[in-house]
Protein backbone atom coordinates (compact mmCIF):
# COMPACT_ATOMS: atom_id res chain seq x y z
CA UNK A 1 0.00 0.00 0.00
CA UNK A 2 2.12 3.26 -1.00
CA UNK A 3 0.76 6.68 -1.22
CA UNK A 4 0.26 8.98 -4.46
CA UNK A 5 4.26 9.84 -4.15
CA UNK A 6 5.21 6.25 -3.72
CA UNK A 7 5.98 5.78 0.57
CA UNK A 8 4.75 3.25 2.44
CA UNK A 9 3.06 4.24 5.42
CA UNK A 10 5.10 2.61 8.53
CA UNK A 11 5.00 2.70 12.06
CA UNK A 12 8.64 3.07 14.23
CA UNK A 13 8.97 1.95 17.68
CA UNK A 14 11.40 3.92 20.42
CA UNK A 15 11.11 1.41 23.36
CA UNK A 16 12.40 2.80 26.62
CA UNK A 17 13.31 0.70 29.60
CA UNK A 18 13.74 2.41 33.72
CA UNK A 19 17.05 4.22 32.95
CA UNK A 20 15.59 5.32 29.25
CA UNK A 21 17.68 3.79 27.50
CA UNK A 22 16.42 2.24 23.71
CA UNK A 23 16.05 -1.14 22.39
CA UNK A 24 17.85 -1.91 19.28
CA UNK A 25 17.60 -5.03 17.07
CA UNK A 26 19.96 -6.43 14.85
CA UNK A 27 17.96 -7.18 11.35
CA UNK A 28 18.33 -11.40 11.31
CA UNK A 29 21.36 -12.59 9.59
CA UNK A 30 22.62 -9.39 8.80
CA UNK A 31 24.85 -6.66 10.21
CA UNK A 32 22.21 -4.12 9.95
CA UNK A 33 20.66 -2.87 13.28
CA UNK A 34 17.93 -0.94 13.59
CA UNK A 35 14.23 0.13 15.96
CA UNK A 36 11.57 -2.11 15.48
CA UNK A 37 9.47 -0.68 12.70
CA UNK A 38 6.75 -2.48 10.10
CA UNK A 39 4.21 -1.59 7.80
CA UNK A 40 0.25 -0.29 8.40
CA UNK A 41 -1.98 -2.68 7.15
CA UNK A 42 -4.69 -1.78 5.08
CA UNK A 43 -8.25 -0.88 7.42
CA UNK A 44 -5.25 -0.47 10.22
CA UNK A 45 -4.56 2.59 12.28
CA UNK A 46 -0.92 3.47 13.22
CA UNK A 47 -1.40 2.48 16.80
CA UNK A 48 -3.21 -0.88 15.96
CA UNK A 49 0.14 -0.87 13.29
CA UNK A 50 2.31 -0.40 16.43
CA UNK A 51 1.09 -3.25 18.96
CA UNK A 52 1.04 -5.53 15.99
CA UNK A 53 4.62 -4.76 15.36
CA UNK A 54 5.52 -4.64 18.96
CA UNK A 55 4.22 -8.14 18.96
CA UNK A 56 5.19 -9.43 15.63
CA UNK A 57 9.30 -8.30 16.00
CA UNK A 58 9.77 -8.09 19.74
CA UNK A 59 7.07 -10.41 21.13
CA UNK A 60 5.45 -7.97 23.95
CA UNK A 61 1.69 -7.39 24.44
CA UNK A 62 -0.12 -4.34 24.93
CA UNK A 63 0.16 -4.67 28.84
CA UNK A 64 3.66 -4.95 28.37
CA UNK A 65 4.20 -1.33 27.50
CA UNK A 66 2.97 2.76 28.16
CA UNK A 67 2.38 4.94 25.47
CA UNK A 68 4.54 7.60 26.21
CA UNK A 69 4.10 9.33 22.58
CA UNK A 70 4.13 9.66 19.41
CA UNK A 71 5.21 11.90 16.75
CA UNK A 72 2.96 14.84 15.44
CA UNK A 73 3.38 14.02 10.98
CA UNK A 74 4.61 11.86 9.28
CA UNK A 75 8.50 11.48 8.73
CA UNK A 76 9.54 10.27 5.39
CA UNK A 77 13.05 8.64 4.42
CA UNK A 78 13.59 7.63 0.37
CA UNK A 79 15.37 4.21 0.62
CA UNK A 80 18.11 3.78 -2.39
CA UNK A 81 17.45 1.66 -5.62
CA UNK A 82 20.00 -1.14 -4.71
CA UNK A 83 17.73 -1.52 -1.66
CA UNK A 84 14.40 -2.06 -3.45
CA UNK A 85 13.56 -5.04 -4.88
CA UNK A 86 13.29 -4.88 -8.63
CA UNK A 87 9.81 -5.09 -9.50
CA UNK A 88 8.92 -2.17 -7.01
CA UNK A 89 11.53 -0.15 -8.74
CA UNK A 90 10.45 2.88 -10.25
CA UNK A 91 7.19 3.36 -8.26
CA UNK A 92 8.33 2.60 -4.74
CA UNK A 93 10.32 5.63 -3.20
CA UNK A 94 10.49 4.51 0.97
CA UNK A 95 8.56 5.02 4.21
CA UNK A 96 6.83 7.32 6.06
CA UNK A 97 6.59 6.84 9.53
CA UNK A 98 4.72 7.55 12.49
CA UNK A 99 7.01 7.37 15.31
CA UNK A 100 5.52 5.86 19.12
CA UNK A 101 7.69 6.23 22.24
CA UNK A 102 6.81 3.44 24.62
CA UNK A 103 7.73 2.93 28.12
CA UNK A 104 8.40 -1.37 29.10
CA UNK A 105 6.66 -1.71 32.31
CA UNK A 106 7.35 -5.57 31.92
CA UNK A 107 10.72 -7.21 32.94
CA UNK A 108 13.24 -7.71 30.08
CA UNK A 109 12.25 -11.80 30.04
CA UNK A 110 9.11 -10.83 28.22
CA UNK A 111 11.00 -9.58 24.95
CA UNK A 112 10.63 -13.10 22.62
CA UNK A 113 12.20 -12.70 19.64
CA UNK A 114 11.03 -15.57 17.98
CA UNK A 115 7.47 -14.95 18.46
CA UNK A 116 6.20 -15.57 15.19
CA UNK A 117 7.50 -17.91 12.64
CA UNK A 118 9.10 -14.92 10.47
CA UNK A 119 11.53 -13.23 13.00
CA UNK A 120 13.52 -9.87 12.38
CA UNK A 121 16.00 -9.60 14.63
CA UNK A 122 18.13 -12.13 15.71
CA UNK A 123 19.56 -10.05 18.78
CA UNK A 124 18.78 -6.87 20.80
CA UNK A 125 20.92 -4.83 23.38
CA UNK A 126 20.03 -1.45 25.23
CA UNK A 127 21.10 1.43 24.16
CA UNK A 128 22.02 5.24 25.64
CA UNK A 129 18.73 7.49 23.93
CA UNK A 130 21.10 9.04 20.87
CA UNK A 131 23.31 6.28 19.96
CA UNK A 132 21.62 5.11 16.85
CA UNK A 133 22.28 8.53 15.13
CA UNK A 134 25.61 6.96 15.48
CA UNK A 135 24.95 3.27 14.00
CA UNK A 136 21.66 3.46 12.03
CA UNK A 137 22.36 2.91 8.20
CA UNK A 138 22.76 6.13 6.38
CA UNK A 139 19.33 6.80 4.30
CA UNK A 140 17.42 6.05 8.11
CA UNK A 141 19.22 8.79 9.75
CA UNK A 142 17.72 11.81 9.06
CA UNK A 143 14.12 10.29 9.89
CA UNK A 144 16.15 8.98 13.21
CA UNK A 145 17.33 12.20 14.23
CA UNK A 146 13.65 13.88 13.92
CA UNK A 147 12.14 11.43 15.75
CA UNK A 148 14.21 10.99 18.63
CA UNK A 149 14.78 14.50 18.70
CA UNK A 150 10.82 15.62 18.55
CA UNK A 151 10.15 12.73 21.09
CA UNK A 152 13.08 13.52 23.24
CA UNK A 153 11.20 16.21 25.04
CA UNK A 154 8.65 13.24 26.90
CA UNK A 155 11.66 11.61 28.59
CA UNK A 156 11.50 12.50 32.20
CA UNK A 157 13.49 15.91 32.85
CA UNK A 158 15.50 14.21 35.86
CA UNK A 159 17.67 11.84 33.32
CA UNK A 160 20.16 14.38 32.26
CA UNK A 161 22.52 11.75 31.03
CA UNK A 162 21.06 10.88 28.08
CA UNK A 163 20.66 14.51 26.90
CA UNK A 164 24.29 15.22 26.65
CA UNK A 165 25.42 12.43 25.20
CA UNK A 166 23.93 13.55 21.99
CA UNK A 167 26.35 16.33 21.03
CA UNK A 168 29.62 13.73 21.98
CA UNK A 169 30.35 11.35 19.17
CA UNK A 170 32.93 10.29 21.13
CA UNK A 171 30.61 9.30 24.21
CA UNK A 172 28.23 7.23 21.42
CA UNK A 173 30.91 5.08 20.21
CA UNK A 174 31.99 4.02 24.27
CA UNK A 175 28.54 3.65 24.88
CA UNK A 176 28.63 1.33 21.85
CA UNK A 177 31.17 -0.71 23.22
CA UNK A 178 30.27 -1.38 26.79
CA UNK A 179 26.83 -1.78 26.67
CA UNK A 180 25.46 -5.29 27.29
CA UNK A 181 23.62 -8.01 25.45
CA UNK A 182 21.40 -10.29 27.15
CA UNK A 183 21.19 -13.85 26.36
CA UNK A 184 20.48 -16.92 28.35
CA UNK A 185 23.21 -18.55 30.10
CA UNK A 186 25.23 -21.32 27.74
CA UNK A 187 24.54 -19.82 24.50
CA UNK A 188 27.88 -19.17 21.90
CA UNK A 189 28.88 -15.91 20.82
CA UNK A 190 31.79 -13.53 20.85
CA UNK A 191 33.32 -12.82 24.33
CA UNK A 192 31.07 -10.50 26.20
CA UNK A 193 28.36 -10.74 23.89
CA UNK A 194 25.09 -11.68 25.40
CA UNK A 195 21.87 -12.52 22.99
CA UNK A 196 18.10 -12.96 24.22
CA UNK A 197 15.79 -15.91 24.74
CA UNK A 198 15.44 -17.64 21.22
CA UNK A 199 18.43 -15.31 19.81
CA UNK A 200 21.52 -16.70 18.07
CA UNK A 201 25.05 -15.16 16.86
CA UNK A 202 25.50 -15.77 13.75
CA UNK A 203 29.73 -15.25 12.99
CA UNK A 204 29.86 -14.93 9.35
CA UNK A 205 26.67 -12.82 8.61
CA UNK A 206 25.50 -11.69 5.04
CA UNK A 207 25.65 -8.38 4.25
CA UNK A 208 23.37 -5.85 5.40
CA UNK A 209 22.67 -4.57 2.69
CA UNK A 210 19.76 -6.81 1.98
CA UNK A 211 17.62 -6.16 -0.99
CA UNK A 212 13.31 -6.30 0.11
CA UNK A 213 13.70 -3.12 2.25
CA UNK A 214 9.89 -3.07 1.83
CA UNK A 215 8.21 -4.66 5.11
Amino acid sequence: MLDREGFRPNVGIILLNQKNQVFWGKRIRSHSWQFPQGGIDRGETPEQAMYRELHEEVGLMPEHVNIVARTRDWLRYEVPDRFIRRDARGHYKGQKQIWYLLRLVAQDWNLNLRATSHPEFDAWRWHDYWVPLDVVVEFKRGVYEMALTELARYLPRNDHRNRFLRGSAGRHRAACETTDFVRPGGDSGPPGMELPPGATFDPDPQSHLRTGEIK
